[in-house]
């Protein structure tokens, strides 16, 4: 027995009339004006809403905007302030090197001067003494037929003292000299101390004005304790100065 579906309102509508037939009665509905009528408040409301929504975050995306300035402007400072304390401390470098060497310069210049000083400083060979027998003096107790030097008042173990800085080139005896003491000067001349009773410096050892380099005494060719001074211009015997002019050229009253 066969059965057929009649048809009728008692089928079920299809899916897709039902989608036709919604989409005509908003159709409809809309050319009546209904939805637009009901419609409105509810998109009024969603508009409102979203605009709230949205000044929140324009507020909230202000205030990030402002803190993030506020950090850069905070950065900047710091690095501002940084590159002036660099720059402060690079200042106080520089000035305390200029210092440090500006006083190495007035240190050196100190140094010259008391260099130059010490070198042009000339002092009489026996404190306190005077000249007992001057230069040149003729006789016949000097073999070359005069005095080629002075000679100073000083009884036997006076301490001798170098007129100015050199270096000893004798120290040792010397004839008619007996003990005797050699210095080269420095300025290429020489000076000789003769008939001392000890040596207190040896060859190539240098000297400053007033050591002492020795005693008086009475050692070679002689009558009594004294100190023979000799200016000369070689460290050889002959080639002597007048010793008075000698040593009143550098200063030293005799």
């Amino acid at each position: 027995m066969a059965f057929t579906c009649a048809t009728g309102k008692h089928r079920r509508a299809g899916r897709m009339k039902r989608a036709t037939t919604k989409a005509v009665g908003a159709a409809a509905l809309t050319t009546s004006g209904v939805i637009g009528t009901l419609a409105a408040p509810a998109f009024a409301a969603d508009t409102s809403a979203g605009q709230t929504g949205l000044t929140q975050a324009i507020e909230i995306g202000d205030a990030v905007a402002e803190q993030i300035d506020a950090q850069a402007a905070a950065q900047q400072q710091a690095a501002a302030q940084k590159k002036a304390e660099a720059l402060a401390k690079q200042r106080a470098k520089e000035a305390a090197e200029k210092a440090a060497k500006k006083e190495r310069a007035a240190k050196e210049r100190a140094a010259r001067e008391a260099e130059r000083k010490r070198l042009n400083t000339f002092v009489a060979p026996v404190s306190g003494s005077y000249v007992s027998t001057g230069y040149q003096s003729g006789g016949a107790a000097w073999s070359s037929g005069s005095h080629t030097g002075i000679d100073f008042h000083a009884s036997s173990g006076t301490a001798v003292h170098a007129v100015g800085s050199g270096t000893v080139v004798e120290a040792g005896w010397g004839g008619a000299y007996g003990n005797n003491i050699v210095i080269k000067m420095h300025d290429g001349t020489y000076t000789q101390y003769g008939h001392l009773s000890s040596i207190g410096v040896s060859v190539g050892q240098t000297v400053t004005p007033g050591q002492r380099i020795g005693l008086s005494g009475a050692t070679g060719n002689v009558t009594g304790p004294h100190l023979h001074f000799e200016a000369r211009t070689t460290a050889e015997y002959g080639s002597d100065i007048d010793p008075v002019a000698y040593l009143r050229s550098h200063g030293v009253n005799v």
